[in-house]
């Protein structure tokens, strides 16, 4: 049985009257970070000055990326607020709808609001941009927003986290596990209806954290990652699981099983942010975190009822979230990845600078085969901004990418050091002009 929550409708007119209350950010108007005079990619020393052939570097972004690649700062944090995970969608309308969390993480909230969810819109491509306006009226802090649109429908459906105060233990190292749940829009994502809890009948108490993006197959069943964190214990453990709907979020079961009876890594005793991915038909791919230092795989032929055991793919990546999406065939897979580990052999980030300087570079992969085998990494970009926060946590964030695909075109949106939002643009053909490493020691 769903639960539902407080009613949350808020009206276009109220939308735009909160823009008043919220602070302006117009990134064409903000000026560019501090840029570094030099640093080290992948083992390569490499000078602003004179970067390497066919790559530029982008003052206004704080960037160094491939030519095909260029974009736009949308958002910036003020202060010590935090801009966290960027998701955007194209909306029955024709419409671009980008949403992310500013303030701080739900994680520090201790059942308070300590961030607000805001939305940007566009209805040129991309072009431009409107906005900020707070998506949902609220008492409580937001993780994300992780969109569907399910098949024949103009419903646009936003799930995610839901740390509504007295639903779940924010202390004893519970502090990231609250229920899942979702709200939905029938006016292209200007209004949305209260939240609904998601109770699995397998597990109707089940409380976890989710943020990565969730698919529909073609029979129309729903998948959505979530994993559950324990951080009394140490090191940190966590369990991957999958929510599955077989009837447009009627009902709910949880996989591999009620909690804590989840997916991790042998020997690592971790496994999370798990990304489940339609490979047509009534096969998936599911996608996650690991601390072993390559993204983990499985596969299911039968809409995600069963599974093979995750293990290992080709893609180097260190304690880091898949980064996977579909190109506009509808065949060719892109798995944009790190390709450096750290240097503690847990895996594990630290808080040395030398550590989370791996999740400053974006290299990307291809797959035509569903997974199973990926390309050669190629560079896509680095950040170059002058590690002047406070926290090495920050400094270097080039992680959490969302992205899709439209017409031949991919959008990317990143989480630049948690502080701002970039909109990045690259045509699909230009991926397989990407350097490999050997090509860029050259």
């Amino acid at each position: 049985m769903n639960i539902p929550r407080r009613k949350c409708v808020v009206s276009l007119a109220a939308m735009l009257a909160g823009l008043a209350s919220v602070r302006a950010a117009d990134g064409a108007g903000l000026p560019p970070l501090p840029l570094v005079e030099s640093l080290r990619v992948s083992g390569l020393d490499v000078s602003l000055q004179s970067p390497p052939a066919h790559f530029v570097v982008r003052r206004a972004l704080g960037l160094l990326t491939h030519e095909s690649l260029d974009g736009q700062l949308i958002h910036r944090a003020s202060g010590k607020d935090l801009v966290l995970e960027t998701r955007a969608t194209i909306t029955p309308g024709g419409d671009y709808l980008l949403m992310f969390p500013e303030g701080d993480h739900y994680g520090n909230s201790k059942g308070r609001k300590v961030n607000r969810l805001l939305a940007y819109r566009s209805s040129d491509q991309g072009r431009t941009w409107a906005g900020p306006a707070e998506a949902f009226n609220i008492d409580y802090s937001q993780h994300g927003f992780i969109p569907l649109i399910p098949r024949g429908t103009k419903r646009i459906y936003a799930f995610g986290t839901q740390p509504i105060a007295g639903s779940y233990d924010f202390e004893h190292g519970q502090q990231e596990n609250a229920p899942i749940g979702f709200r939905s829009s029938d006016d292209d994502g200007r209004t949305w209806s209260a939240v609904t809890l998601i109770r699995p009948t397998n597990d109707p108490e089940f409380k976890g954290m989710s943020v990565m993006r969730m698919c529909e197959t073609d029979s129309g069943v729903w998948l959505l990652g979530a994993h559950a964190s324990d951080f009394s214990k140490k090191p940190l453990v966590t369990r991957q699981y999958l929510l599955r709907s077989a009837n447009r979020g009627k009902t709910w079961t949880v996989l591999p099983g009620a909690q804590p009876g989840g997916w991790f890594a042998a020997g690592f005793d971790r496994m999370d942010e798990g990304r489940p991915i339609s490979l047509g038909g009534s096969k998936v791919l599911f996608m996650s975190r690991t601390t072993q230092g390559h993204l983990f795989t499985a596969w299911s032929d039968d809409d995600g009822a069963t599974w093979t055991p995750p293990a290992p793919s080709g893609l180097v990546h260190p304690d880091a979230p898949p980064m996977m999406f579909a190109l506009s065939d509808g065949h060719t897979l892109v798995a944009f990845h790190h390709n450096r580990v750290p240097r503690k052999e847990d895996g594990n980030l630290s808080a040395k600078s030398e550590n989370m300087t791996v999740r400053s570079e974006i290299w990307a992969s291809t797959s035509t085969d569903g997974g199973h085998t990926w390309t050669e990494p190629r560079f896509l970009l680095v950040n170059v901004a002058t590690p002047d926060l406070e926290n090495n946590w920050r400094n270097y964030q080039c992680s959490y990418l969302d992205a899709f695909s439209d017409v031949g075109t991919l959008h990317l949106f990143m989480p630049h050091r948690w502080q701002q939002v970039l909109h990045l643009t690259m045509p699909e053909s230009a991926l397989g002009s990407l350097p490999t490493k050997a090509q860029l020691a050259r």
